[in-house]
């Protein structure tokens, strides 16, 4: 099956990491025996080889850099300057993965519908381009306003205002509160552009606002379900049922702490806590069955976002293993139809409906 991603953070992994993706697991994880820096050293998921190994052709690719103001217990950068900086960098990255011939950009239906047909033109799929949809995590690096038109004319087609905590466009992960001006701001320049709302990592006073004020597309690159796991990282009924009112899919993520209930950052393990594949299954099951169909969910695995096999499904060895995930939908009574549409074909359209 092919598979669509929607939510990868390759361009982290191989700046802040120094992970170079052209290796495989094996090697990345051989490379970083002994290391102790990164609580997912040795332990990597993520690598070109495997992608193309599990048929993922198409990735959704971060950007991401937060400001910080000097009292943070999170880490980020001290000036929006410095994050933007560090934005560039990672956009440097991916064009030097372009050049190498390992990425291709997609930021248009034609090449989205292109690169599509290549990775299903019957041809082994080991040697092609993975191609890639650039999107901002948390838009602290956007220095003012007129910086997203420069991000967007180097590519950059999804932006999730938030990440965590507090931002300097919107609140996020385990903070409260509207967005003030500048966050109004930001979403009214989105839509000219026609860049996508992630709406992933937004708190509740946020999304809510975020969804009166914007009124292009919208999409959650990776979430789960509030019903099965109650923190507010996740997403409620209510806010499941307004993302499928407006036509958006969402993507299940496949951090163990947002799968399980009580996960211990460092501490839990995925088999003692019964963490599996099938446990990612009842997420994106309880969307289908809020919104009577499978039209609105997809993979967005988030499988490199600073964690590794220690803080995953412990049936998941690498990203390949998102092959197994077809299997498990099937036994569950999904038809063939279905199939196609979660493991891609939702996102396809979706961007077909919103791209020119």
């Amino acid at each position: 099956m092919f598979i669509l991603d929607a939510h990868l953070d390759l361009s982290m992994n191989a700046m802040e990491w120094n992970r170079d993706l052209r290796n495989n697991v094996t090697t990345l994880r051989r490379l970083e025996k002994g290391m102790t820096d990164k609580p997912d050293r040795e332990r990597a998921t993520v690598s070109f080889p495997d992608l193309r190994r599990g048929n993922i052709g198409i990735v959704v690719a971060t950007q991401i850099a937060r400001f910080v103001k000097p009292d943070s217990i999170i880490p980020g950068w001290n000036s929006p300057e410095q994050a933007w900086a560090q934005t560039q960098g990672q956009i440097a990255w991916y064009k030097a993965m372009e050049e190498a011939g390992e990425l291709t950009s997609i930021t248009d239906k034609k090449s989205l519908l292109k690169h599509f047909d290549l990775w299903n033109d019957g041809t082994p799929n080991d040697n092609k381009p993975i191609g890639y949809i650039l999107s901002l995590e948390g838009a602290d690096s956007i220095v003012d306003i007129s910086y997203l038109e420069k991000a967007y004319n180097y590519g950059l087609r999804a932006v999730g205002p938030a990440h965590y905590g507090p931002g300097r466009y919107a609140n996020g992960t385990d903070a409260t509160g509207k967005m003030n001006q500048n966050g109004i701001d930001l979403l009214k320049e989105m839509e000219r552009l026609n860049i996508i709302l992630d709406a992933t990592h937004l708190c509740d006073d946020a999304f809510w606002q975020a969804l009166d004020h914007f009124n292009g597309a919208v999409w959650a690159s990776h979430n789960n379900c509030r019903a099965l796991v109650n923190h507010n990282r996740q997403y409620s009924d209510e806010m499941i049922k307004a993302l499928v009112s407006r036509g958006g899919v969402i993507g299940g993520a496949l951090d163990a702490w947002m799968m399980v209930p009580n996960w211990e950052r460092g501490i839990s393990d995925p088999k003692k806590m019964n963490c599996s594949l099938e446990t990612a299954f009842r997420h994106m099951d309880h969307i289908c069955q809020l919104a009577g169909n499978a039209n609105h969910i997809g993979i967005g695995s988030d499988l490199d976002g600073a964690f590794g096999t220690e803080q995953c499904p412990y049936d998941l060895d690498t990203i390949a293993d998102l092959q197994k995930l077809v299997l498990l939908f099937k036994n569950h009574g999904y038809a063939d139809e279905d199939l196609k549409k979660i493991f891609h074909q939702n996102w396809i359209d979706f961007l077909v409906k919103n791209w020119d």
